[in-house]
């Protein structure tokens, strides 16, 4: 009789991170290179931690449609995803923009290394991600068909109908009234956008056929929107030892958040229902899906 063995996201998780830190070792320029400083402060803020929830979305993704297989040859790709998040909390942190002192429990980019040097480091792992995403040596046994839609969809993501977009509707909106379809916006773009990129990528990667792809893009549009809704809770009420970084500093840019337009309490009870709408959402998937699964509650009860 066959025993069934559990799933543990904690040993899952330990797992792609180090494949996924190995390689963004592997993959970003040292500073040997010439200038070092720039090499420097792009492996700085790139290698100094973080969840890695997009590049682990990519590869559970992969997974998820019996195509692991492919992870060696995808994971240029994940960490492309993981470079592109990184320039953005550089720029995010900027004294220009959220002016954050505190990222990951170190001291943020521009505070590291001054403001011009951020700026270059954050234009750098943009540029670089990209590198990564067209080197065909390293994507091997992926079509060149499935290679271009992804840099496109990724591209998209990151550009002006996606997280810039976001951005610039959040930095405009600071200190303003703003209605709900507004902060839908900001969340959906700003952060989900990636998200839904990464889930897609993989999917891309694997071949998925419209049906897959469209209700593996409806589950990341959930998670990504809780993902910013969670966040936005833990800037009230998160511990800084745990986060890694400031609390309180929407409230006082006079953000627009879901705490503050619906309270803490409903924003709590929003993330759990958009938990349940992205679970729905794998309903036709296989047990493959399963770290998809439990990534989608580990993200609602995260505290960091």
């Amino acid at each position: 009789m066959k025993t069934e063995v559990s799933f543990c996201l904690e040993d899952y998780l330990k797992i792609k991170k180090q494949a996924i830190d190995a390689a963004l070792e592997q993959y970003l320029p040292g500073p040997e290179n010439y200038p070092p400083l720039i090499f420097q402060a792009m492996r700085y803020s790139l290698l100094s931690g973080g969840k890695r929830i997009r590049p682990v979305l990519c590869l559970a993704t992969l997974e998820a449609l019996g195509a692991e297989s492919l992870q060696e040859s995808v994971l240029p790709v994940a960490c492309a995803l993981e470079m592109i998040h990184t320039y953005s909390l550089i720029h995010d942190d900027l004294p220009a923009m959220d002016d954050d002192d505190c990222r990951r429990g170190i001291p943020t980019s521009h505070k590291a290394f001054g403001e011009d040097i951020a700026i270059l480091a954050g234009d750098g792992l943009l540029t670089e991600a990209f590198c990564l995403l067209s080197n065909r040596k390293l994507l091997v046994g992926i079509p060149p068909e499935r290679t271009l839609a992804v840099i496109h969809e990724i591209a998209m993501a990151a550009g002006c109908f996606g997280m810039i977009g976001g951005q610039v509707v959040d930095v405009r909106s600071e200190g303003m009234t703003v209605d709900e379809t507004s902060l839908y916006y900001i969340h959906t773009h700003k952060t989900g956008a990636m998200i839904v990129a990464s889930i897609r990528a993989g999917a891309l990667l694997a071949g998925a056929g419209s049906e897959a792809l469209a209700a593996l893009s409806l589950y990341g549009h959930n998670i990504g929107l809780m993902f910013q809704i969670v966040d936005d809770i833990l800037n009230v009420e998160g511990d800084k030892s745990t986060t890694g970084k400031s609390t309180g500093s929407d409230a006082s840019r006079g953000k627009i958040t879901f705490p503050s337009l619906f309270g803490v309490e409903m924003s709590r009870e929003k993330a759990c229902a958009l938990a349940e709408q992205a679970l729905h959402a794998l309903s036709g998937f296989d047990r493959r899906t399963e770290p998809l699964r439990m990534l989608a509650r580990h993200i609602i009860e995260r505290k960091t």
